[in-house]
């Protein structure tokens, strides 16, 4: 056991210096430099190794020259057990991040059977959200040193779920799918524009941390983002160390402006100003156009634009403002005619006057009692008092930003139930000369270090004991005695920079230094240069040594803001920077009477709130390595290499994830999800009580699922899959995928089930409404007809009625025509012959002289005959005229006017006899025409047109 302690331990730094470990059995590690040398003799099939838990054996060496194979061949990223291991390039690869290969991973149905990509990072923890195993919010930690790539991939995953999360099959507004999609990658240029820059190790550096939490709704679709920031190095706005840059902003707009916003914002070609130092350099960030569209995607309009633009150019001038003292020490420090002109024009743009800027600049106001008195600030404080405003300007702008773009992207809490967090925080930096921002940046990795090491390292090989596995323990390096002395309580390097700055004293450096070396000489990870002139003292990170500068360090915690100057602009014209400053001041009065708040402590209460949010989420972790201190494309350094491996536990993770189990699932989530596999092989044959107490029923019937799982594999194998453990079962990502595919297989075969059982029912219910409609159909039809044929016998009823009615009343009618008998003296009639009988017809006799004859109804006819003289008979003529005028009935409105020749003044009776004869018939029904009206226009109108026929 010994000598395999020896073995992880040879190599590895120790608080940045070697350990170097006698071995007295020889004999094994002879041994192992074979194995090594053994599997070293086959370099060209290193780079297949995708997966660094199939080296053997694992140490630094294997695994440096396994990535190393691989970083020749140009794959750059590697599994290492949990953790993603990525090379950064320093160059673009073509087609390594095209959405063709976005979309083969995320339709892939094993995406880990694929190529290590940063893509299988983020299609599992998408896929966890989806309720894989269970839906539990998702963390992307990315991990690295400064220049290590871990904002291009943090940048990446975002363009992944911006993606990946908006294609479905939900029918929505792709408008707004563009409008979430957009926005939600446009704050990343935004951020990185006012908060990246270029320093020695990057040319993207970025000089914040931010937590970017990816919302999904319950159909796992992307509805909106937030950002949390933390630790804006605010000090670099008016103080860039040698050979770095200022913020990517400034740059952008001296390079990308128009000649006319040059002159706007008074910033002119051949400028030169204090604060932009290596302006002559030109890295790919410098886009103001790209920071200027995304500002317009964002809702940033151009009249807030041009306020922003405006107080970053007012900025710029207050740099070139230079101070000399003045010879009287009661009289402010003077100013030449060149910085007057440049505090002018900082005012101009910053839209505050003149004369109080300088004053604020030049003059303090000291608090006497109730009082007010003005002392002038020395050349050194007129200074400070300059790069204090620059400092406070910027840093609320930025914090203006930020929530600007939060409440631009993000989405209400009612819409969206989980999310994926992507974590970018700046990495691991020393540097000659490091201060409280590196304390503070190396602090935050520390903590991150300390949240992999607690989740996987030595959580994960304490539940495998709790939980009854055959383990012996990895050790690794543990940096909680780091931590302990950086926030530990009482005493620890925070703690006292915090009463230093509370105290209402000037700090001094060398007895911040004393207590140092007091309180905390006990702690071995702290330690001081005596010979050493200038106050510092030396802290043994996880990734090496530190060397922290005191001086200054109470003064940057402490933050100071002179009260005067906050006053002033809050006068400012400029409409977004008075927003900034009112809003800052409410804040300040709500917190009346707290202790001060200092940077330590501020960002410290941050920290701790991320690691809640870490420590609730389901992390997957990924280990961005810089092949090289220079930056250069596809150059590999073993030393710069080595150091970030074992600084950051790699070769422990490999050994904890090769021999152990990277899936843990508890007996309810597992029963819930797998017990059916048990249910539709006949292995189960009772249902279980998932609310049960007893563990020993969930662990039997575990086992059962288990076992019907894996009935063809023998028991050797099974051991090497999976571990049943007192609460948890414990699974291979192998064995996991087994699971899933035989869960798939019986859902399928059960969806077909449901699918054939549906059908089916569907047939037979179509069949049965087929039959019932057709059964509709026909009583509809009968009782239509039925009731039809009601319609057409009381229709006929009606008809015989009306037309019995008729011919009685016409019969009456035809009786009143006739002639009085009293009248008229009865002439011999002659005998009809008995066709004209039959017809109806009468015989006229002719005579000599012509009598005016009008009959009644044919009047009208027989009054275009020649002048005759007619005699009719009253015998079968009485019943065609009965007839006859019961057609006329309808024309007694008026139009048409039936007399009789009786009543006719100049007639002669009808029983006179005319010359020639007549032939009346009727050859079809009257009640044909029953609704015919006569022509009054013609002269032989009515019926007597269409049933009289003339014969001369």
């Amino acid at each position: 056991m010994n000598s395999a302690d020896d073995r992880r331990r040879a190599g590895y730094r120790n608080g940045g210096t070697e350990v170097k470990v006698s071995c007295p059995r020889l004999s094994l590690n002879d041994s192992l430099e074979g194995e090594v040398q053994a599997f070293l003799t086959d370099e060209d099939q290193l780079h297949t190794y995708d997966d660094l838990t199939k080296v053997n054996p694992v140490t630094p060496t294997t695994v440096l020259k396994c990535l190393q194979a691989r970083y020749s061949a140009k794959v750059f990223y590697t599994h290492a057990g949990c953790t993603l291991v990525a090379l950064n390039p320093f160059q673009p690869i073509p087609g390594l991040y095209s959405l063709d290969v976005m979309k083969e991973y995320h339709y892939a149905p094993q995406p880990q059977e694929f190529k290590p990509h940063i893509f299988i990072v983020a299609e599992e923890a998408y896929r966890n959200v989806q309720g894989q195993l269970e839906p539990v919010n998702q963390s992307l930690v990315v991990s690295g040193e400064s220049g290590a790539g871990k904002t291009w991939t943090s940048r990446c995953l975002m363009k992944y779920y911006a993606t990946v999360a908006v294609t479905s099959s939900v029918v929505r507004s792709q408008d707004t799918v563009e409008r979430i999609e957009k926005r939600v990658l446009d704050s990343n240029p935004i951020m990185e524009a006012f908060g990246n820059a270029c320093t020695l190790r990057n040319n993207n550096s970025s000089r914040f941390g931010k937590y970017i939490q990816l919302q999904l709704n319950r159909c796992q679709l992307l509805v909106g983002a937030s950002v949390q920031t933390y630790l804006l190095e605010k000090t670099r706005v008016a103080c860039q160390p040698a050979n770095e840059r200022n913020f990517h902003i400034f740059y952008q707009m001296m390079k990308g402006a128009t000649e006319e916003q040059r002159k706007e914002w008074k910033m002119l070609q051949d400028q030169h100003f204090v604060w932009l130092p290596r302006s002559e350099k030109t890295v790919e960030e410098d886009c103001f156009n790209e920071t200027v569209e995304a500002m317009v995607h964002l809702g940033i309009d151009t009249e807030r634009q041009n306020q922003i633009f405006r107080i970053l150019a007012g900025i710029l001038q207050l740099g070139n403002v230079s101070f000399s003292s003045s010879t009287d020490e009661s009289q402010p420090c003077n100013l030449d005619e060149q910085s007057k002109g440049f505090l002018q024009r900082a005012a101009e743009l910053l839209q505050v006057p003149a004369e109080e800027l300088q004053t604020c600049l030049k003059v303090r106001t000291l608090k006497a009692g109730k009082q007010n008195v003005l002392k002038p600030c020395s050349q050194a404080e007129c200074s400070v008092r300059r790069d204090c405003l620059a400092k406070v300007i910027y840093a609320q702008l930025f914090e203006w930003l930020v929530t600007f773009i939060n409440n631009s992207i993000c989405a209400d809490r009612s819409m969206w139930c989980n999310f994926i967090g992507v974590l970018d925080v700046y990495g691991f930096e020393c540097f000659q000369i490091n201060n409280l921002e590196q304390l503070c940046i190396n602090y935050a990795n520390e903590k991150l270090q300390q949240h992999f090491v607690a989740h996987y390292l030595r959580a994960q090989q304490e539940e495998y004991v709790s939980e009854g596995l055959k383990w012996s323990f990895v050790k690794y390096q543990d940096n909680q005695s780091c931590l302990d002395l950086i926030e530990g309580s009482p005493i620890s390097v925070f703690s006292l920079l915090n009463e230093e700055s509370r105290l209402n004293r000037a700090s001094d450096a060398k007895m911040l230094r004393v207590r140092l070396e007091k309180e905390l000489c006990d702690n071995a990870n702290i330690s001081w240069d005596k010979f050493s002139k200038v106050p510092h003292f030396t802290v043994a990170h996880y990734a090496g040594k530190v060397n922290y500068q005191i001086e200054g360090m109470v003064e940057k915690n402490k933050d100071p803001v002179p009260p005067e100057l906050i006053s002033l602009l809050q006068k400012s014209d400029n409409r977004l920077l008075q927003q900034i400053f009112t809003e800052k001041e409410v804040e300040s009065q709500t917190s009346k009477g707290l202790s001060k708040v200092t940077v330590v402590s501020k960002f410290k209460n941050s920290l701790e709130s991320l690691m809640k949010i870490l420590h609730s989420t389901t992390p997957h972790y990924t280990r961005c390595i810089k092949p090289n201190p220079d930056c250069k494309p596809l150059t590999f350094r073993k030393e710069e290499v080595i150091m970030q491996l074992e600084a950051c536990g790699i070769v422990e993770t490999i050994h904890i994830s090769a021999a152990g189990f990277p899936i843990r699932i508890p007996f309810k989530s597992f029963i819930q999800r797998y017990g059916l596999i048990a249910k539709y092989s006949g292995s189960g044959s009772h249902s279980v009580d998932l609310e049960a107490d007893s563990d020993g029923v969930l662990q039997l019937e575990v086992k059962n699922v288990l076992r019907a799982a894996l009935h063809c594999l023998s028991s050797e194998k099974h051991s090497s899959l999976v571990h049943c453990g007192r609460t948890k079962v414990f699974l291979t990502q192998a064995m996991l995928d087994l699971l899933e595919d035989q869960r798939k297989k019986i859902l399928s075969r059960c969806a077909f089930s449901i699918q054939c059982c549906w059908l089916r029912y569907q047939r037979r219910r179509r069949h049965a409404r087929r039959q019932s409609a057709t059964l509709i159909q026909a009583v509809v039809r009968s009782w239509l007809v039925r009731k039809q044929v009601q319609r057409w016998n009381t229709a006929a009823a009606v008809i015989q009625n009306t037309w019995r009615k008729w011919r009685a009343l016409l019969k009456s009618l035809a009786e009143a025509e006739l002639d009085d008998a009293k009248d008229f003296v009865e002439e011999e009639v002659p005998v009809l012959s008995p066709v004209v009988r039959e017809r109806g017809s009468v015989q006229l006799s002719t005579i000599q002289e012509p009598v005016t004859v009008r009959g009644w109804p044919m009047g009208l006819a027989l009054a275009s005959a020649p002048s005759i003289s007619v005699s009719l008979t009253a015998t079968g003529f009485q019943k065609m005229m009965s007839v006859m005028a019961s057609v006329s009935l309808p024309s007694r409105r008026g139009k048409y006017k039936v007399e009789t020749n009786q009543y006719t003044q100049g007639l002669a009776s009808i029983r006179a006899q005319p010359k020639g004869s007549v032939k009346l018939h009727c050859q079809r029904s009257p009640l044909l025409y029953a609704d015919r009206k006569p022509d009054m226009n013609r002269v032989v109108t009515g019926f007597n047109e269409i049933l009289l026929e003339k014969t001369l």
